[in-house]
C-alpha cells in the first residue's frame, strides 16, 4: 500500500471504529502483479528508440540538460502529431493543474483510434529554480496516479524541485478505463472463496474466470499492455518539452519504468524504482514468490503480536498463523454478519487481512478486525476488503484497479494454470505460503479464459546505455519481495540497489530518513547513492 492509501485506510477505519457510522469512498490498493518478459520486436521504427547520449559515469552527479520548452526529439512522421502536441494545463482543484494526453490506441497503426489519458500536475513551489517535471506511478497495475499525487504528502524537497506529474496509464481510471464486471458482479467476485474446496465452489470459480474473460474481450483490452503504457510515457516526455524523463515508480510502476528504460535507454533521466519487480521471472515463479512474500509479512505481524504478550492469536507464531488460516476456513463455511447490512465471505476475509500487510501502521486495524470477527462480527474485515477493491459504502467503485490489474497482467503474460490442473499445483504454493498458498494457486488460473493478446512482446531487461537507475527494496515487503529488488538492480545495466530493513510495501516516504535522503539526493541533486546502501 502506498502512503496515500495508508492515510485513507487509517482515517476511514478510525472514523468507523469511533462510531461515526459513515465512510467516504476508499481508493484501491497499489499492488504488484504477475509478469514475465520476452524478446523485443524488431518491427518498431528507429525513431521510437533513444536518440540522446547518456552520462558516461555515475561517479559524478547526474546532470540535467536545461529545460527547453518546445524542444522535441524527432519522432516518426506518423507519430509526429502525438509527440508534438501541446499539453493544455488548466486549474482543476486547489493548486493542481489538469490536462489530457492524446496517444494512439495502437502504435502500429497511429492513424487509427486515439485515447485521451488523464494528467494531473502539482507545480513546483519555486518555478524559477525547479529541476523540471517528475513523473510518478503508484503501481497496481491499475492504480490511479492522479489519486496518488493528490493524496500523498510530498516532501518539501521534492515540492520545491519538481512539477510532480501524474499520468493515469491507459485502461485505468480516467484514461479509457477497462470494465469487465458491473459493481454488483465485482462485489460477488471479490467475496467468492479463493480456495474452492467443493465441486460447487470450483464450478463457481471457473464461471467467474469465464465471466472476466468474456467481459474484457474488447479492442481496448488488447492495447493496455505495459509496453504501450511505456510508449505513452515517451509521448508525454516529448509533450513536456524534455529530452529526458525523470521518474519515480512504485511496485508495478517499477516494471513500467524498467520497460521504458529498455525501450528508450538514452531518454532516461533520473529514475527511482521502489518496491521492485523481477521481470525475468516466469509468471508462475512470480506468483510463488509473491505468496511467500505475503507469508513473510504475515509471520512478522503475528511475531509482533506474540512479542507483545497475551497475543489473542496464540502463544506462538505458528499457533497464530494456524489460527488465521482456520478462521478463513470457518468463514468459508459460515459467513459472518456485519453492521453495514452486508455479509463477510471468505474472499472478503482474505483480502481484508492481506491489505493490512502493505503497511505496519495498519496492523492495529487487523488486530481490531480479527478480534471483532472472532466474536462473530465481520464489519471491519469487510471494510478492509473494500479498501483492497476500491469500493465505497454505497456500492460504487472509485477505482477500476481490480479489473485493470486483471487485464494488464493477463495481456502482458497470458500464462495460466488450467483450472483442472490447479489441485496438483497447490502443494508447491502451500510450501511457499502455508496460510494462503492454496488461494494463490487457484488465482493463478485467472487468465485461462482471457482472449486478447498483446501487439508487441516485452523488451529484454537491461536498459543498456541508461544512466544509473536506483532500485529500492524492503526486506519484508509482502507484495514485491526483497529478492526482486536485488534481482532487478543486477539485471539493469546501471542498477543501484538501496535496501530498507523493515515491514510494509516500498521504502521511500515510509518514515526511513536514510532511504528518503538517498532517493531525494538522486532525484533532486543527481547524486547517485552507494550501490548496496542499507537503511
Amino acid at each position: 500500500m502506498r502512503p496515500a492509501q495508508k492515510a485513507l485506510l487509517v482515517a476511514a477505519i478510525v472514523l468507523f471504529l469511533i462510531g461515526s457510522g459513515a465512510l467516504g469512498a476508499w481508493v484501491g490498493v497499489r499492488r504488484g502483479g504477475s509478469e514475465s518478459s520476452t524478446g523485443l520486436s524488431a518491427q518498431w521504427p528507429p525513431a521510437l528508440r533513444s536518440a540522446t547520449p547518456a552520462p558516461s559515469s555515475s561517479a559524478e552527479p547526474v546532470r540535467h540538460e536545461p529545460a527547453a520548452p518546445g524542444a522535441r526529439i524527432p519522432a516518426a512522421p506518423d507519430l509526429a502529431r502525438f509527440y508534438h502536441q501541446t499539453i493544455a494545463w488548466s486549474p482543476c482543484h486547489e493548486s493542481y493543474q489538469c490536462a489530457a494526453l492524446t496517444v494512439p490506441l495502437d502504435y502500429r497503426h497511429p492513424s487509427g483510434r486515439t485515447l485521451r489519458l488523464q494528467l494531473e500536475m502539482l507545480p513546483a513551489r519555486d518555478q524559477g529554480t525547479k529541476v523540471g517535471p517528475l513523473l510518478i506511478n503508484p503501481g497496481g497495475p491499475g492504480g490511479s496516479a492522479t489519486d496518488e499525487l493528490s493524496q500523498t504528502q510530498w516532501s518539501t524537497r521534492l515540492r520545491d524541485a519538481f512539477d510532480i506529474v501524474a499520468l493515469n496509464p491507459r485502461g485505468t481510471t480516467g484514461s479509457s478505463p477497462v470494465s469487465c464486471l458491473t459493481p454488483s458482479q465485482t462485489d460477488a467476485w471479490v467475496s467468492e472463496s479463493q480456495n474452492p474446496d467443493t465441486a460447487g465452489e470450483v464450478s463457481t470459480f471457473e464461471q467467474w474466470n469465464q465471466a472476466l474473460g468474456n467481459g474484457c474481450d474488447t479492442a481496448l483490452d488488447a492495447h493496455v499492455s505495459t509496453v504501450e503504457a511505456a510508449r505513452d510515457m515517451d509521448v508525454l516526455r516529448a509533450a513536456l518539452g524534455r529530452s529526458k524523463l525523470d521518474y519515480l515508480g512504485f511496485s508495478y510502476g517499477t516494471k513500467l519504468g524498467a520497460t521504458y528504460a529498455d525501450l528508450f535507454p538514452r531518454r532516461v533521466g533520473r529514475f527511482v524504482l521502489d518496491g521492485a519487480m523481477d521481470l525475468r521471472l516466469s509468471a508462475r515463479q512470480t506468483a510463488l514468490q509473491q505468496a511467500a512474500g505475503f507469508q513473510t509479512a504475515l509471520r512478522s505481524y503475528v511475531q509482533h503480536c506474540v512479542d507483545g504478550g497475551n497475543c489473542f492469536l496464540g502463544e506462538t507464531v505458528d499457533a497464530g498463523l494456524a489460527r488465521i488460516k482456520s478462521f478463513v476456513a470457518q468463514v468459508d463455511a459460515h459467513p459472518l454478519p456485519t453492521s453495514v447490512g452486508r455479509t463477510l465471505y471468505s474472499g472478503n476475509a482474505m483480502y481484508g487481512i492481506l491489505v493490512t500487510l502493505y503497511s505496519r501502521d495498519s496492523w492495529t486495524y487487523l488486530d481490531k478486525g480479527l478480534q471483532q470477527a472472532f466474536k462473530g462480527d465481520g464489519t471491519t474485515l469487510l471494510l478492509l476488503s473494500d479498501v483492497m477493491a476500491g469500493r465505497g459504502l454505497t456500492g460504487s467503485y472509485s477505482s477500476n484497479i481490480l479489473q485493470a490489474n486483471y487485464v494488464i497482467n493477463c495481456l502482458d503474460d497470458p500464462w495460466s494454470i488450467p483450472i483442472d490442473q490447479v489441485p496438483r499445483q497447490v502443494g508447491a504454493f502451500e510450501k511457499a505460503s502455508p496460510t494462503f498458498g492454496a488461494s494463490w494457486a487457484w488465482l493463478s488460473s485467472v487468465c485461462d479464459d482471457f482472449k486478447p493478446r498483446a501487439s508487441e512482446p516485452a523488451p529484454p531487461i537491461g536498459a543498456k546505455g541508461a544512466p544509473p537507475i536506483v532500485v529500492v527494496g524492503t526486506t519484508r515487503d509482502p507484495a514485491t519481495p526483497y529478492r526482486w529488488a536485488k534481482a532487478l538492480a543486477s539485471e539493469l545495466d546501471s542498477g543501484v540497489l538501496v535496501s530498507r530493513n523493515g515491514d510494509g510495501h516500498t521504502g521511500y516516504n515510509t518514515g526511513n530518513s536514510c532511504v528518503d535522503d538517498a532517493v531525494e539526493g538522486y532525484l533532486v541533486d543527481g547524486v547517485v547513492p552507494r550501490n548496496g546502501l542499507r537503511c
